[in-house]
């Protein structure tokens, strides 16, 4: 783990899985970015959040994604950080992420994925979570 990560709030593990999900593809995509930016600005989950964290929690996703077991050590913050019952929800932000962009490619997938497992998500639920990803972001 790099120097410097530190426990996360609940609120920061959401913020790690969304940008996580951003980063995936070393590309930042200005859409999956106002994603981001729609969730903290208007969810309930957020009212009380600093937003000027974001950036710290963004450096700390991407320093531990330099590192070889660095997935590993941000799965094992997000679990930390987040109580069982916001395990749907940080998997609902990383497929809204994810299905803001016009594609959505392996890196992605592969992380969403990888996130599954990590919080260990019925796959029934799973798959219900991304299909109203997509709904929500069908374009005509």
């Amino acid at each position: 783990m790099p120097t410097g990560a530190t426990a996360l709030s609940p609120q920061d593990a959401l913020v790690a899985v969304m940008m996580s999900v951003s980063m995936s593809d070393q590309n930042m995509r200005t859409s999956e970015l106002l994603a981001i930016q729609q969730v903290v600005n208007h969810l309930p989950i957020f009212a009380e959040y600093d937003v000027d964290r974001i950036n710290k929690v963004a450096a700390t996703v991407f320093d531990l994604f330099e590192d070889e077991d660095g997935l590993d050590a941000l799965f094992g913050l997000i679990r930390e950080a987040l109580p069982t019952e916001l395990y749907e929800t940080a998997y609902a932000f990383a497929c809204d992420v994810a299905a803001a962009s016009a594609h959505v490619g392996q890196e992605e997938l592969r992380l969403l994925e990888e996130l599954r497992y990590a919080l260990s998500l019925d796959r029934l639920a799973a798959a219900a979570i991304e299909r109203a990803a997509r709904a929500r972001y069908m374009v005509v």
